[in-house]
């Protein structure tokens, strides 16, 4: 393909296609040198510039990072860095191959009073990735650091806990333009970063900045449906023109999981003679991978979906059990418009934990259906797996049972709910 010049900006990376053959270059208008080299499978942001060696002018390129781990801004910064050093001479290039040998020597003030950079990078690494975290959390904690601190990425740890006051200002202007919960959730996320440095970096204070700050004062959404509002969802849902993603929002709605999961579950790893469909990562890394219980209603829910998949996706249905004509293969968002399906994602989770509660399923169950953490003493002594064939599955079906009460076999006749004229296929009831 043949080099592009854009302004480049996150969107703009995005949006570039990757190679058909070869590499190509999208070099940025904004800042000479700086630029995306794509190929068939990834995209990675370069520099390249001219340096005078002994009067003769010599042309070096390297890698800043791969798109993803920066924001275009983040690498851009950093491409100016690496672009000033070539500029004055110096070859980046041969700093950075020292940094990877076995005899390189040890740069003490990165370890003694690290940048929020290379903070971050040592906690994505050394604790979030051995600890099995999961992608999507790995992702937030990045978007945190990475964009709403990004001014501070290249600033010492120091700096901020030797003034506090910088964090309560961030914090009440993260609080103004980006809401009480996105501040919080920063601001959490930069305690972690700050307790990890100073595990090595002792001579940084020992109060973290952090808590000098009010923390806005957050509360549990109750945006959940009760069982006399289903029937009309079920209307709203059946209205929907993307069969797939109608089955989507029925097994987010039986399962009680959160989207991210069931969004990319494969087909290896649906059961059908077991009646499980197996999470390898769910939130909180492979440490807590554990199977959901089908019920009658989610199994022909997922065999209509990989039905519509093969019809409508055949290439990318082969892996995924939520098709969709994406770069991953499968549904990425699931909202929708609040006009055409009211309650979507986690307002289904609370639905299934509210609607467990009327089907008179016990508090622990509902903890192991929903893979939540149990509370006490109680939770080293419960074998999970030894329930699932029997136990659990058989709440799982209370609770399904429970959710097509309101809309009766009648609802099912007039298609507001999952049966012979849903759109998405057929549902009985028995």
């Amino acid at each position: 393909m043949v080099d592009l010049r854009i302004a480049l900006t996150d969107r703009a990376v995005a949006c570039l296609h990757q190679a058909a053959s070869g590499q190509y270059f999208a070099r940025d208008t904004d800042l000479p040198g700086f630029m995306v080299l794509v190929g068939k499978r990834k995209k990675t942001f370069v520099v390249q510039g001219d340096r005078m060696k002994a009067g003769e002018r010599l042309s070096v390129r390297m890698k800043v990072a791969e798109v993803g781990e920066l924001t275009t801004r983040a690498a851009r910064a950093k491409a100016k860095d690496i672009l000033g050093k070539i500029a004055n001479g110096v070859d980046p290039r041969a700093s950075t191959r020292k940094s990877r040998g076995d005899t390189a020597e040890v740069d003490l003030p990165s370890i003694s009073n690290p940048t929020l950079r290379t903070a971050w990078e040592r906690y994505r690494d050394g604790h979030m990735k051995n600890k099995g975290r999961s992608d999507g959390t790995i992702n937030n904690y990045r978007d945190h650091i990475e964009r709403l601190l990004v001014a501070w990425l290249d600033e010492p740890l120091s700096k901020l806990g030797d003034d506090p006051s910088l964090v309560t200002v961030r914090h009440e202007k993260l609080t103004k333009e980006n809401g009480a919960y996105i501040a919080n959730g920063c601001m959490r996320t930069l305690r972690a970063v700050y307790n990890h440095a100073r595990k090595v970096a002792r001579t940084l204070p020992a109060d973290n900045p952090v808590s000098a700050i009010d923390w806005n004062a957050e509360h549990r959404r109750n945006t959940a449906l009760g069982l006399s509002d289903l029937e009309g969802w079920f209307t709203q849902l059946a209205a929907l023109k993307n069969p797939v993603r109608r089955e989507l929002h029925l097994f987010m709605l039986l399962s009680g999981h959160r989207p991210e999961a069931i969004r990319k579950a494969r087909v290896e790893h649906v059961d059908f003679r077991a009646r499980v469909l197996h999470i390898p990562r769910p939130k909180g890394g492979e440490v807590k991978a554990f199977d959901i219980p089908l019920s009658r209603a989610m199994v022909r829910c997922l065999i209509r979906v990989m039905r519509i998949g093969r019809a409508l996706y055949a290439e990318q249905s082969r892996e995924w059990l939520f098709p969709a004509d994406s770069k991953s293969g499968h549904i990425i968002e699931h909202k929708e418009k609040r006009s055409d399906l009211s309650k979507w994602g986690n307002d289904l989770r609370q639905t299934f934990r509210t609607i467990a509660q009327t089907a008179g399923v016990a508090e622990l169950d509902v903890h192991l259906l929903m893979n939540h953490s149990i509370p006490g003493v109680n939770a080293g002594y419960i074998t999970r797996n030894k329930l699932l064939s029997d136990h659990l599955r058989q709440q799982q079906e209370a609770i399904s049972r429970r959710m097509f009460e309101p809309v009766g076999r009648e609802g099912i006749k007039r298609g507001v709910a999952p049966g012979p004229s849903f759109p998405a296929g057929a549902y009985f009831l028995s």
